[in-house]
């Protein structure tokens, strides 16, 4: 029995850091719409913007791979949900909008000071001796290091009316310009985890 108990620690330790380490997301949707009657979804036009090429900030790029990344986990989530991908006649148009852009965050590092050591005489054994003297807290170095944001925004149409019913979407940081699989994975999850639209 106590073994149950420690491994269930064991598995429940990590669910629970990774919650905690879940990327912020963000969702509005219209109260007014009946998610009850959305069964089926299909893709429209997207892009990915990269605020590095334009002076305005923003400059849409054609990357099919990221295209397929993000419609494959937006996919596998909306299939948990009961949702079916149609092309002939969708209840719900999707888009999603990726923008990267540079951005300075404030980091603060502990300073402690170097460990050291003394040699003293002491004069009862009548040999030397050595004081060892351990790290000790300084206080923080704060300085300001540049990092790539990368915002993805899901976007869900009414096929019927043109109205936008849902939109989600999360900031966090990314490697480079270039998203990894794994970057719009973890932030498609995020987003879908606040999917809490009422159907029957």
């Amino acid at each position: 029995m106590k073994n149950w108990r420690n491994m269930t620690l064991v598995l429940t330790v990590p669910v629970l850091l990774a919650i905690g380490c879940a990327t912020p997301a963000h969702v509005e949707k219209d109260d007014t719409a009946d998610f009850g009657r959305y069964k089926t979804f299909a893709w429209i036009s997207s892009e990915a913007k990269d605020a590095k090429h334009d002076s305005t900030g923003n400059k849409a790029r054609k990357n099919d791979l990221l295209d397929r990344h993000v419609q494959l986990s937006v996919n596998k989530e909306l299939e948990k949900q009961g949702w079916k991908e149609d092309k002939t006649k969708p209840d719900v148009l999707i888009s999603y909008d990726l923008l990267v852009e540079k951005t300075t965050r404030e980091q603060s590092n502990p300073v402690y000071s170097r460990p050291y050591s003394r040699l003293f005489y002491n004069p009862y054994l009548r040999r030397y001796g050595t004081i060892y003297y351990p790290s000790t807290f300084l206080g923080y170095d704060d300085n300001a290091v540049t990092v790539r944001e990368g915002t993805l925004t899901v976007t869900m149409v009414d096929a019927k009316t043109d109205h936008t019913v849902w939109q989600g979407w999360t900031t966090d940081e990314v490697s480079n310009r270039n998203v990894t699989q794994k970057e719009v994975q973890a932030s498609v999850k995020s987003i879908f985890r606040k999917f809490d639209v009422v159907t029957q």
